[in-house]
């Protein structure tokens, strides 16, 4: 069964088990299937960290359904955004996504392999690029490797190295990579920016509770940049189970 929505910019099909999410920035909203994979807190916690200009041109690789483009023009109002995402059904949401909030003169979203974007984009292009990778290394124990969810979790389709080597072609000097991932990861992730001359600046943990260990870690890298760390105070999500922090509330709309 298909619907449609509308606002005062576009009327936008729906299909079959999607629905329209009010992001809760800019009256924008985003159209997601119940079915398929629904964007998480990682994504709106890296908009949060990241930082751009309204004049940078910006890039999420494997933006999904496009809700980082979609929450950065609303933080940011870059110039430029784009989303490369290589289902064709999640980029299909995002384009109409885009549409839906009149974005479409603003935010283009590219079908496409991660491992392949420095053919679909010219090198040192980006002011800033965003990237909410798979966690999971390879597919161990996955009974569907081809489901949507498991393409965004585990890196059946890229891996790590392959973000950063593209990040670090498309990037102009001095551009910053932001990243959220997991703290099990922090030695390689490390490794790997230095590799591609990605030195990472900012690095933020984030704890579910104060006294439990760290689930997310934020990074943010420069192209070519000057070895130094600055590690910011951690972000702590919950008070208590269903309550969440001051700074959770009043930052990131929960």
């Amino acid at each position: 069964m298909q619907e449609t929505t509308q606002t005062q910019e576009m009327t936008v099909l729906l299909k079959e088990n999607e629905r329209v999410d009010d992001l809760q920035r800019n009256g924008y909203r985003i159209i997601q299937n119940t079915e398929k994979f629904c964007f998480g807190m990682d994504a709106v916690l890296l908009t949060g960290f990241a930082e751009a200009k309204e004049q940078d041109r910006l890039l999420d690789l494997g933006t999904g359904t496009g809700i980082i483009p979609i929450l950065m023009e609303a933080k940011y109002h870059c110039a430029q955004l784009t989303g490369l995402e290589i289902q064709e059904e999640s980029a299909d949401m995002a384009r109409r996504s885009v549409a839906l909030n009149g974005l479409s003169d603003r935010i283009d979203i590219v079908t496409g392999d991660i491992r392949e974007a420095d053919k679909y984009f010219a090198s040192a292009s980006f002011d800033c690029i965003t990237c909410n990778p798979p966690y999971m290394i390879a597919q161990h124990g996955l009974a569907n490797p081809a489901d949507a969810k498991a393409i965004a979790r585990h890196e059946l389709l890229c891996n790590f190295a392959d973000v950063a080597r593209v990040a670090a072609r498309l990037l102009k000097p001095g551009g910053q990579l932001f990243l959220v991932h997991r703290p099990f990861r922090l030695p390689e992730i490390f490794t790997t920016l230095v590799q591609y001359q990605l030195e990472p600046k900012r690095m933020r943990m984030v704890h579910p509770y104060v006294d439990k260990e760290p689930n997310m870690v934020l990074i943010g890298a420069v192209r070519g940049g000057k070895p130094r760390m600055t590690v910011e105070k951690p972000l702590i999500l919950f008070e208590r189970p269903g309550v969440y922090t001051a700074e959770v509330r009043e930052n990131y709309g929960f």
